[in-house]
């Protein structure tokens, strides 16, 4: 008589990130895309009032700009896990994409329209746009496509 043993070895084909961490991952790629798009369109927001935030002076500041743009980039894709949790993305692209993308418009009418020229006016950097900011196109595609790449890198690297 013989004896068979069987074993199951588990495997996974994932990056080995957590959620956090692929939110943290889009949200560099996809502020990538947008400070590069910011740069070719409103050059004056990402060296000027994005640094202005944070009494980052004397504008223009590039590099500050830079820096806060993408601090805000990775935060904020820490925040679309709890939101791609909420929702139920799961490793779905499409699904993620879309949401990633709602996200992004969200963010737009949230903080670049309604908090930037109200917190820009608080701490008096003189940079800010008139309140409400829903000028089209301002910075909507750019806020559509950091949400579309990283609602498709988040899903990608889970």
């Amino acid at each position: 008589m013989s004896q068979e043993t069987r074993s199951e070895t588990a495997t996974s084909t994932g990056t080995g990130l957590a959620d956090w961490q692929a939110g943290i991952v889009g949200g560099l790629v996809g502020g990538l895309a947008m400070g590069a798009m910011l740069s070719m369109t409103n050059a004056p927001a990402l060296e000027g009032a994005i640094p202005a935030l944070y009494f980052l002076a004397p504008p223009p500041n590039g590099l500050a700009g830079w820096v806060v743009h993408m601090s805000h980039s990775a935060i904020l894709g820490v925040v679309f896990t709890a939101v791609a949790a909420g929702v139920g993305v799961s490793r779905n692209v499409g699904r993620s994409a879309v949401v990633g993308l709602v996200y992004g418009v969200v963010l737009w009418v949230v903080l670049a329209a309604l908090v930037m020229p109200l917190w820009l006016d608080a701490v008096g950097a003189g940079l800010g746009p008139d309140f409400p900011n829903f000028a089209l196109p301002g910075s909507l595609p750019a806020h559509a496509v950091y949400g579309l790449l990283l609602g498709v890198v988040y899903s990608f690297l889970r």
